[in-house]
């Protein structure tokens, strides 16, 4: 544990930004950017543990407050972790291992029973109702998988993309919503999922197979708390993931800050997670489907990108993890692009909070980009403009920095809509 924590005003930090714009050098900066993953990452192994913790509470005990408090808990896991999302696309290690833990979307009837509105096949799946709660075994590539115990091992090893699909997600933050919530059956109404917590009380069960769908969600709780750990390790001084950083180079480290960024700015968030769900006006579109927490974990991500440019991180204890700044190194080059990527970046947050602040006054994400909902359509339109706006002056960014060889993820839903509706 290297790095330094200080609490100290923004508007401080950002001048002394300024202040010290001439004197950064690139490997401190990098040095900020390894200790704010290192700090987000511990923090979402944090949260993970105690969400772990409350999982055992609700199927020890099953009630309707345990199971409150066990949404809390995945509800403040979602906070640290999606800040941490800007670190994918530039960082192999992080992209390779990312599909263990925030997997989207997923074909839920993989994991547990459906509503019959979901129906019975996919032409894309064959495991579509594989119901792995309710098999003791289950058939894949010819080969039969003993899943009689449900352990860590089987889902993460045997089941979780099971024949290869992407959409058989058997593991991660998003398995665990929908064992806490179910089905969010509401289409574009009010309301997320309504799973009850009978549905882990063995004297009174409901939906059957209680005693196993409470192993499953004690084996994918702690599961993540392993995948998150790992994680964290790699980021301490000596990790996999820095090691992997220091091996980049200056240039190749600047490139991987820079390509998260923009990937998630634009491919990722803006794109796939956003336009493609309001230009299809579809709620099984949204990230966080099951709890209706879409508009909290987008607006996380936003942050996130904002972190990596400032060389800020505020913790779970309120304290700022901070240090020399990509802004400043842009600054260095060009001063006015400096504050005109900052302003972008508050001003795609500020879009994003928009989001929050109606998901808290009774709106959700699927609300917001239903069909004939004007106005909750043109907010998720800002914020997506916002994040396609602060894209370009990355892009700038990279050209002022004289780095190369970067390419941003994209979307057909920006790219190419045309080809959505085909």
């Amino acid at each position: 544990m290297s790095f330094s924590r200080q609490i100290v005003p923004g508007f401080l930090l950002a001048a002394a930004s300024v202040a010290q714009a001439d004197s950064v050098s690139p490997s401190s900066v990098i040095e900020t950017y390894g200790n704010i993953a290192q700090a987000g990452y511990t923090d979402a192994l944090t949260t993970a543990m105690k969400l772990h913790d409350s999982v055992v509470q609700l199927t020890e005990a099953p009630s309707e407050q345990a199971l409150n408090n066990a949404r809390e808990a995945w509800h403040a896991a979602r906070v640290p972790y999606q800040q941490t999302e800007v670190y994918r696309f530039g960082n192999p290690i992080v992209d390779d291992w990312e599909g263990r833990v925030n997997a989207w979307p997923l074909d839920e009837g993989l994991i547990d029973y459906v509503d019959a509105s979901y129906g019975n096949e996919s032409e894309a799946n064959e495991f579509y109702t594989a119901n792995i709660v309710g098999s003791p075994s289950i058939a894949i590539n010819g080969q039969t998988i003993d899943a009689s115990t449900i352990t860590p091992e089987l889902l993460g090893e045997e089941l979780h993309e099971a024949g290869g699909i992407e959409s058989n997600v058997a593991i991660g933050y998003h398995a665990i919503e929908f064992l806490l919530w179910g089905q969010d059956l509401n289409g574009g109404e009010a309301g997320a999922g309504t799973r009850a917590y009978t549905d882990y009380d063995l004297e009174n069960c409901t939906n059957g197979n209680c005693d196993r769908r409470a192993d499953y969600l004690k084996a994918v709780s702690e599961l993540l708390v392993t995948d998150l750990g790992y994680m964290a390790a790699a980021w301490e001084t000596g990790g996999d993931a820095r090691m992997a950083l220091e091996a980049m180079g200056e240039e190749g480290a600047v490139t991987a800050m820079l390509t998260g960024m923009g990937s998630l700015s634009y491919g990722e968030l803006g794109g796939e997670r956003m336009q493609l769900g309001l230009m299809l006006h579809d709620p099984e579109e949204e990230h966080d489907c099951f709890s209706d927490n879409t508009s909290v974990s987008h607006y996380y991500d936003g942050l996130g990108i904002q972190n990596v440019y400032t060389g800020q991180y505020k913790d779970l204890n309120g304290e700022l993890v901070t240090g020399p700044s990509l802004m400043e190194l842009v600054a260095a080059k060009d001063a006015a692009l400096a504050k005109e990527l900052a302003t972008d970046l508050q001003a795609s947050v500020d879009a994003l909070q928009v989001l929050v602040v109606s998901q808290n006054e009774g709106q959700a994400y699927d609300q917001l980009i239903s069909e004939g909902n004007a106005e909750g359509n043109a907010l998720v339109q800002v914020a997506i403009d916002a994040l396609v706006d602060q894209t370009s002056n990355i892009n700038r960014a990279v050209t002022a920095l004289g780095v190369s060889g970067i390419e941003f993820e994209g979307s057909d839903s920006l790219d190419n809509p045309n080809s959505v509706f085909q």
